[in-house]
């Protein structure tokens, strides 16, 4: 263990941190510096960092959250990504798309020069390996955030997010989490009603997140001529541990958020797993299917089942067992409680993607900024822990997870390089210390 991870928060300091915090965020704010640097009275500029699929649909989704709202830069380490992702914004909503082809930027560095172009709020959708990087650079640049899920993809990025999360409520800087279901109407008065005790103390969870492949690992005999170790794992980024953080963490994490919220986001006590890899990944390092089992005090278990391989049962459903009744949420369905009061979700349906972009320039306007960071790093935190548990074959512990010498991205990145591709993990060989 290095030295400078001895003072690092351990769960009871995880616990008191997030009290300190929500009270601080419950005090008046002081309206952003950035606000006040627009370039015009009331506007507010936009820079995009990652400009694949989700990349694309945040920005369209901060056009739409306010009706003062520019898009002025782009940044994608690939030329054609920046091109097709303006293309459609522009397509979109040609009068908020004001990206002059000097404010395009490609390249490993984009991100910064995306962040220095004299925007206000960026929006982070590069593959998870880069976001504690990205995340830190825009803080420090005094920028409002809004950044996609996972937060991090090993120990070490959730340290730095820590200290970033940390940084950006000292400048009332706003920074939200794309952990959409804490958005959504629905899934926010369910998760409301089982904290109020609609059944009784929570016994078990069990979430699953059983799908399809997202992203096939292609073959080598795919890989052009020319091209580096570094470009074909970035093109294949989800198939890689240090670029996604696996399927577990990279999507299951929203089941495993939704475990968090429902235990008022108090980080387990430890967590045991099985898992591998069924279906052929040629060069790739990540797991196909994961079960993992996190302890809370009391001998309370919450059961996270994640799969993704093709033609086999789909389903993504939270079951909620208590004391005094049970609640679920089957899929996309409203939530229901049988309990000491039978309830059923019968308000008005909300587009989660849109309305987290609705209340993060909301909190800029106002001056109130949100911070989502201590909660959002904590279901990474979990998620990472999960895959510990089933790489390894062994019981994590919270702080082994926190405080673990585990560094999966690598410290300085050239285009060139030589990027060996990590051996798949194998339970009972691989060791976290």
């Amino acid at each position: 263990m290095n030295d400078s991870n001895t003072s690092l928060p351990s769960r009871r300091d995880f616990l008191k941190t997030s009290a300190l915090i929500g009270g601080a965020l419950a005090a008046p704010g002081i309206l952003p510096q950035p606000l006040l640097g627009a370039t015009s009275p009331g506007t507010l500029r936009v820079g995009l960092i990652g400009c694949g699929g989700r990349g694309t649909g945040a920005a369209n989704q901060a056009l739409r959250a306010d009706p003062n709202v520019v898009l002025t830069a782009l940044g994608d380490v690939f030329e054609e990504q920046v091109q097709k992702s303006l293309q459609s914004l522009q397509r979109e909503l040609p009068d908020k798309v004001k990206v002059t082809p000097d404010k395009c930027f490609v390249g490993l560095d984009a991100y910064q020069k995306v962040i220095d172009s004299g925007v206000d709020v960026v929006l982070l959708a590069a593959p998870p390996g880069f976001r504690p990087e990205h995340l830190k650079a825009a803080v420090a640049a005094g920028k409002h955030v809004f950044c996609e899920k996972p937060v991090a993809t090993d120990a070490a990025g959730i340290r730095s997010v820590l200290e970033t999360v940390k940084a950006a409520r000292e400048k009332s800087l706003a920074l939200v989490a794309g952990f959409c279901w804490r958005y959504e109407a629905a899934r926010r008065e369910f998760y409301q009603r089982i904290h109020e005790g609609a059944i009784g103390a929570i016994r078990a969870i069990y979430a699953t997140y059983y799908a399809g492949p997202v992203k096939p690992m292609p073959p080598a005999s795919q890989r052009t001529a020319g091209m580096t170790d570094l470009e074909w794992q970035l093109r294949h980024w989800y198939n890689f541990v240090w670029l996604s953080g696996d399927g577990y963490v990279e999507q299951a994490c929203h089941s495993v958020d939704k475990v968090a919220w429902a235990m008022k986001d108090q980080p387990p006590l430890k967590a045991v797993a099985v898992g591998g890899r069924q279906t052929p990944n040629n060069q790739g390092n990540i797991f196909d299917h994961m079960f993992v089992v996190y302890e809370y005090p009391d001998d309370v278990r919450a059961f996270v089942g994640q799969r993704q391989i093709g033609n086999t049962y789909t389903d993504n459903s939270d079951y909620l067992m208590g004391s005094e009744g049970f609640g679920k949420i089957a899929g996309w369905q409203a939530p229901f409680i049988r309990g000491k009061e039978n309830w059923r979700y019968r308000g008005p349906k909300t587009d989660m993607y849109q309305q987290e972009h609705n209340e993060l320039f909301a909190s800029i306007r106002s001056g109130k900024p949100i911070n989502d960071g201590l909660w959002m790093t904590h279901s990474t935190l979990m998620g990472i822990m999960g895959r510990m548990a089933a790489y390894s074959g062994q019981e994590i512990t919270w702080e082994q997870a926190l405080n673990a010498d585990e560094r999966l991205v690598p410290e300085k990145l050239d285009w060139n390089m030589k990027l060996d591709i990590a051996p798949m993990a194998m339970p009972g060989v691989t060791r976290y210390t």
